[in-house]
């Protein structure tokens, strides 16, 4: 549990509101009282599984809203490590005891998503083992620790502040146990390098938000917060120059993890009926295809324009390539200042959710969002991301951070960077993490009455709705019908594309950084920079980036099949605000939920 970012949870009454058979007016068959008898195990282990993972992930809690555990720190030492494996263990054998063909729906597909986390924790720990190779952990650990408490306005300031010194005072410990637990050996150099870079930005986190708050604790809570800062600041010296003169030098681990343990946490994390091969060959198809839809764009947008390259009716590689070029070349034209991203992506998100309101495309969230600078410890795998609060926490903010333009960079680094994040890909951006995308799924989703589900929310659910609102919004005829959006759309569809693609590639094919780069600049026609970037993230995560096309086809086939079903009676908006009320589990069981098909 501890390896992964746990989203948002809400907290609610398990037994009787997961799928359970209503009460009955006559005495209850012998068959409704085994459901009803299983359905209480079932919620009882329920929050057992909470209880147990929030006690060993107290940030995680923090994240998720639990505030029980605020003043404690995860436990990252070789003998955390077993008590979490042996905690998975006693669950999942605890999980194994109760006829899950006797829950009501809902509470089988938790059953179903339970038992895969906890044999992931299992293999997570055990098999791939992270912990003795891979110093983010440990560094995004730290971060969150602190960001979590203080981002939000959970709990009043000096309360946090007290939690936060608590934390802060363990962290020196949690370095500790980094330098006990990872083997430079199997430490890739990729891993050692980036952590090096981050190490800092914890203390920048401590200066943003908890240096200039110091007085609002009484005298010895001030003296004690002082004193904690002075450890981290000692403690992060010692980590960098360990990390320096030790991590880095004798980093010598593979960043590929190889085809078993690829194929085994692919299962894992997608929780897909699609295999490795099968989605090799349903992206390949859909790379054709996509390239060959905005080769025909290319031909309405550059016709008649002087200079413009041959488009015949059945082009040459050479010949499809260059039109797309040129037509993108239109859109690249239209783009932020480099100090304007951010509120651009403002204006844009403005726009994204006037139009679903004005389309009546789904219900809109009544929680607040806001448009941030991406915290620096947190800068380098991604150029955005959406930071949904827990549901515990009631009424507070989402934040969509975006990544400024780093200060060092020279005038080519950003115009490649803008033109990859011109105008209209600022648009898609705002879709995918604001209105319709992670923001609004979020909303949504939080609403649902289990908490097990919200702790689990799929990620593959979240990231393939976010690219499926993409081009739903392109259909609806977001920007006017204007064909550059659309071309700018599939180009951005083409990157989630090329994410599964890369994904294997580089983890099970031994791709080199020249075929990486074919693939990303080529294919999909991305802009240097942004290419290097992704370069970068496949070799730091695995298994992660194919979420986003296997959760778009997933959420493509489940709409077409609900159509097909429903025929002249399909409501987009009803369809829309039905697939998100399941509270984001695997796309596969919410079409078998609103299908009506077994729970398998």
């Amino acid at each position: 549990m501890r390896q992964h970012l746990l989203a948002a949870a809400m907290i609610a009454a398990l037994a009787g509101c997961q799928g359970s058979e209503a009460p009955s007016a006559t005495a209850p068959t012998a068959a409704t009282a085994a459901h009803s008898q299983a359905d209480a195990r079932f919620a009882e282990l329920s929050q057992k599984a909470l209880d147990t993972w929030m006690q060993l992930s107290p940030v995680s809690a923090t994240q998720i809203g639990d505030h029980r555990y605020d003043s404690e720190l995860d436990d990252l030492s070789a003998a955390g490590q077993q008590r979490g494996v042996e905690a998975s263990k006693a669950l999942l054998a605890e999980l194994e005891k109760i006829d899950v063909t006797q829950l009501g729906r809902e509470n089988q597909v938790d059953a179903a998503i339970l038992r895969n986390q906890l044999q992931s924790d299992i293999w997570n720990e055990t098999t791939l083992q992270a912990w003795q190779w891979n110093p983010m952990t440990y560094n995004d650990l730290a971060g969150s620790a602190i960001y979590s408490l203080m981002a939000r306005e959970f709990a009043p300031l000096p309360e946090r502040l007290k939690s936060a010194t608590a934390r802060i005072e363990k962290i020196p410990q949690l370095f500790a146990s980094a330098r006990a637990n990872l083997d430079p050996a199997r430490v890739p150099k990729i891993h050692a390098e980036t952590v090096a870079k981050q190490n800092q930005g914890i203390l920048s986190l401590v200066d943003t938000f908890i240096t200039p708050n110091i007085d609002q604790l009484d005298a010895a809570g001030q003296a004690r917060l002082k004193t904690a800062i002075e450890g981290l600041k000692a403690a992060v010296a010692e980590q960098q120059q360990w990390l320096d003169k030790t991590l880095v030098p004798n980093a010598q681990g593979d960043f590929r993890i190889g085809a078993e343990k690829y194929d085994q946490k692919l299962k894992f994390a997608l929780n897909s009926s699609l295999s490795r091969a099968e989605i090799g060959e349903r992206a390949r198809a859909e790379l054709k295809r996509v390239r060959g839809d905005m080769y025909g764009i290319a031909q309405v947008v550059l016709k008649d324009k002087p200079g413009a390259p041959a488009m015949p009716a059945n082009p040459s590689d050479d010949q499809q390539q260059t039109a797309i070029e040129a037509a993108l070349e239109l859109a690249y034209a239209d783009k932020p200042a480099r100090d304007k991203v951010v509120e651009d992506a403002k204006a844009a998100l403005d726009h994204s959710t006037a139009f679903v309101r004005e389309h009546d495309l789904m219900t809109l969230p009544d929680a607040p969002v806001d448009i941030i600078l991406m915290p620096e410890f947190q800068r380098g795998v991604a150029v955005a991301y959406c930071d949904s609060p827990g549901p515990l926490d009631k009424n507070l903010k989402t934040f969509y951070a975006v990544s400024p333009i780093p200060d060092d960079w020279n005038d080519k680094q950003v115009d490649s960077f803008l033109r990859e994040y011109n105008s209209r890909m600022i648009h898609l951006l705002s879709i995918h993490e604001g209105t319709p995308g992670h923001y609004l799924e979020g909303w949504h989703s939080g609403k649902f009455p289990s908490t097990l589900r919200a702790v689990l929310r799929s990620g593959l659910f979240a990231e393939g709705w976010a690219v499926y609102t993409e081009r739903m919004m392109q259909e609806q005829g977001y920007l006017d019908n204007d064909p550059l959006f659309h071309l700018v759309q599939l180009k951005f569809y083409l990157r989630t594309i090329a994410n599964a693609l890369l994904d294997q590639g580089v983890h099970v094919d031994n791709w080199s950084r020249d075929q990486a780069m074919h693939l990303m600049t080529h294919d999909a026609f991305q802009q240097e920079s942004e290419a290097a970037g992704k370069w970068v993230r496949a070799q730091l995560s695995s298994a992660q980036l194919p979420t986003y096309f296997v959760g778009a086809q997933e959420h493509f086939d489940t709409r077409k099949a609900v159509q097909e079903k429903q025929g002249a009676n399909f409501n987009l908006k009803a369809y829309h605000d039905q697939i998100l009320s399941y509270g984001a589990p695997p796309v596969r069981f919410a079409r078998q939920l609103m299908l009506d098909q077994p729970i398998e």
